[in-house]
């Protein structure tokens, strides 16, 4: 959407939220989450978003979650853990709890956006989604692109090479 969600009426309601768990120092991968939301909002999802996620309007329908439901499940996974995206999605859930009235920034995990750590470990991340990383690291991906869940294990297996070749973990 070129127009970012910035029409009246239209909100970056959270549609999924996947993550993956890992080792602090390693950046194996330990455990993994995933849940579809519902949003409650702009309940009927574009084809836009249906084509870039794969998530579609019968998905949301059979499996989804209230924001609540899925966000409390979410933080229950991190376990006060801090946690980390290719980008900001720290403010895409701030506006969620804001936008539906059940919380604020306060109420999330710190937050660490990996770009700068790409950055500084020689990675440039200009133009790049999270779902390039993996492979602009020699990783192959797996899934579907633009999944919350297979792009986590890209920025994780990314994260992982750049260790391997000498980096200080961003958790560490």
């Amino acid at each position: 959407m070129r127009h970012r969600w910035l029409r009246p009426g239209e909100f970056k309601e959270v549609v999924q939220i996947g993550a993956v768990k890992v080792d602090a120092e390693t950046l194996t991968i330990l455990d993994s989450f995933n849940i579809i939301v519902r949003p409650r909002i702009n309940s009927r999802l574009s084809a836009y978003l249906e084509d870039l996620t794969g998530i579609t309007n019968e998905a949301v329908k059979a499996y989804g979650r209230d924001f609540v439901e899925a966000y409390d499940r979410f933080l229950d996974f991190a376990r006060g853990a801090s946690i980390s995206a290719f980008g900001r999605d720290d403010l895409v859930l701030t506006e969620n709890l804001r936008l539906y009235g059940i919380g604020s920034a306060a109420d999330l995990p710190l937050f660490l956006d990996a770009r700068p750590w790409f950055r500084a470990n020689g990675f440039d991340t200009r133009g790049l989604h999270s779902c390039d990383i993996g492979p602009r690291l020699g990783v192959p991906f797996s899934g579907r692109k633009h999944n919350a869940l297979d792009d986590s294990r890209s920025i994780a297996q990314g994260m992982k090479v750049l260790i391997e070749r000498g980096a200080r973990s961003l958790f560490a």
